[in-house]
């Protein structure tokens, strides 16, 4: 079985750079032991709430200071994805983050986008995050940031962090400015509650991440289907994080069954101790997805993918000439 699913060429839409760095890098780059890296960042199976679960990036963020850090730890992502069968990744991060040593936003996004670079097998993209409790000039600083660099590696940007303490009304504005700048935009919202989904909605975005919490207001999940807005899903990531109580309790089958638009990641595979192709699995054992509802996730990824059209059609060629049975 995982080597049908290892063969699914696969995009993933939401990962995080700092929350996928791998344990053997930490190891590499901090001289402590597999055991001492894995508690300083790897979240347990469930943490009190998201707030507890954000915790964990402090560890892998305070080794991501320098240009030549922030190249491998990114170079290593991107071999892992291709190990993975993994065709298109938008990798995102926030670079206010990486200045503790002195860095320019400019020397860490052009030592992230070199790491991206790094392998031909795959085509990657950057989303800059700004960030819910940050300062307004570090999110400024990072929109125009993602301005300079659109099309040039940075494919978006989105905005990250807790909306249970920090609401998506005060960064109305940020994603004002981005549609007239023609910044394409992803929001994480209804990680926690819905009210924030409907927030997000109001920008008339083509992606939501996470966004589960729609399926507690029918009326929510009709209007994601009716603007085609699909839904970024990190199934371990949300159970780690007590949105829902367990793997069974998730409700991607049903917000599938609602005819609502998906894909599937891993959210920080690290951080969650996840990698793409074990989340497949799950989903295989667990909800009794097929392979062409694997494959068909992965097709309505592309299709909302920040991507120019030539670069999506030939991805979406090779994808769907895949036969899987």
């Amino acid at each position: 079985m995982i080597d049908k699913i290892r063969k699914i060429p696969k995009v993933e839409l939401h990962l995080h750079l700092d929350g996928a760095m791998s344990i053997g890098v930490a190891c590499k780059l901090s001289g402590l032991s597999f055991s001492e890296v894995f508690d300083k960042m790897v979240a347990p199976c469930k943490c009190h709430d998201l707030g507890d679960y954000l915790t964990k990036f402090e560890f892998p963020i305070s080794l991501m200071q320098t240009k030549e850090n922030l190249e491998l730890v990114t170079k290593d992502l991107v071999n892992r994805l291709v190990s993975q069968n993994v065709i298109y990744a938008e990798i995102r991060f926030a670079p206010m983050f990486h200045t503790q040593k002195g860095l320019s936003y400019d020397e860490i996004i052009m030592a992230v986008l070199k790491g991206l670079n790094s392998n031909r097998k795959i085509k990657t993209n950057l989303i800059l995050c700004l960030m819910r409790g940050h300062n307004k000039f570090d999110n400024m600083k990072t929109l125009d940031a993602a301005y300079k660099y659109l099309n040039k590696g940075v494919c978006a940007i989105d905005l990250a962090g807790d909306e249970a303490k920090y609401p998506f009304d005060d960064y109305y504005k940020y994603f004002e400015l981005a549609k007239k700048r023609n910044i394409p935009f992803t929001i994480h919202a209804g990680e926690v509650n819905e009210d924030e989904i409907r927030k997000a909605i109001s920008l008339n975005p083509t992606r939501i991440g996470h966004g589960i919490t729609a399926i507690n207001d029918n009326d929510l999940c009709n209007l994601l289907k009716a603007k085609n807005i699909l839904l970024e899903v990190c199934p371990t990531s949300n159970v780690q994080t007590n949105i829902v109580v367990n793997y069974y309790d998730h409700p991607i089958k049903k917000l599938y069954e609602k005819e609502i638009l998906l894909s599937i990641n891993t959210d920080n595979s690290s951080i969650s101790n996840i990698t793409l192709i074990e989340e497949y699995l799950k989903l295989y054992d667990k909800f009794d997805f097929t392979f062409d509802d694997l494959k068909k996730m992965n097709i309505d990824a592309l299709n909302h993918a920040f991507l120019n059209e030539e670069e999506k059609n030939k991805l979406l060629n090779k994808l769907k000439k895949v036969i899987l049975n």
